[in-house]
């Protein structure tokens, strides 16, 4: 929606539907500073009983050859900025999700693969829920990366390395074939 008016004063003026309770920032190929307004408005209009929920924090999206976008954490992050308070973030790495679906199916952790493609998402949501942990290495994160960490003194940085790691997916389908 296009901000309702020329000025700053018409902009606080759009309707709010009196419905709202909280406010979801996602993956948002139309974002604007009309929804950043709204998005404001709302969080103002309920206080701490609005809720603030981000998907995820991925600062960019890797593309082929190299190339990539910004993330939905750039979105999170103008919304909380905006807002001045924190979101909850309902995907990795918080395990919010995965308790959420291990509930739900009776995943049994000790039985479980976490795949994917980055060490501050993918692996430290796997690690932190005692999941044994794939890493891709076609998107965001690299080997050296993982060396590094793995190097490291650091608990925090020893969270985010993987207990395998493969070049493609491709990989790991053509040995479960076998």
């Amino acid at each position: 929606a296009a901000l309702p008016g020329p000025a700053p004063a018409d902009w606080a003026q759009a309707p709010l539907d009196p419905a709202v309770r909280a406010v979801l920032v996602g993956f948002d190929e139309h974002f604007s500073y009309a929804k950043l307004c709204q998005a404001l408005r709302y969080l103002m209009r309920g206080g701490p009983d609005c809720l603030l929920v981000g998907t995820n924090r991925d600062h960019r999206l890797p593309l082929e050859g190299g190339a990539a976008i910004p993330g939905t954490g750039c979105l999170v992050k103008a919304v909380e900025t905006a807002a001045q308070r924190e979101a909850f973030i309902v995907g990795k790495p918080n395990r919010f999700m995965f308790d959420c679906v291990a509930s739900e199916f009776g995943v049994d952790p000790s039985r479980t693969i976490m795949v994917g493609d980055r060490l501050d998402t993918d692996i430290l949501m796997g690690n932190d829920c005692r999941l044994t942990t794939l890493l891709t290495l076609t998107g965001v994160s690299t080997l050296d990366e993982v060396r590094g960490h793995q190097d490291s003194d650091c608990p925090a940085r020893t969270r985010l390395v993987p207990d395998y790691y493969v070049d493609s997916i491709a990989d790991l389908l053509q040995v479960l074939g076998e």
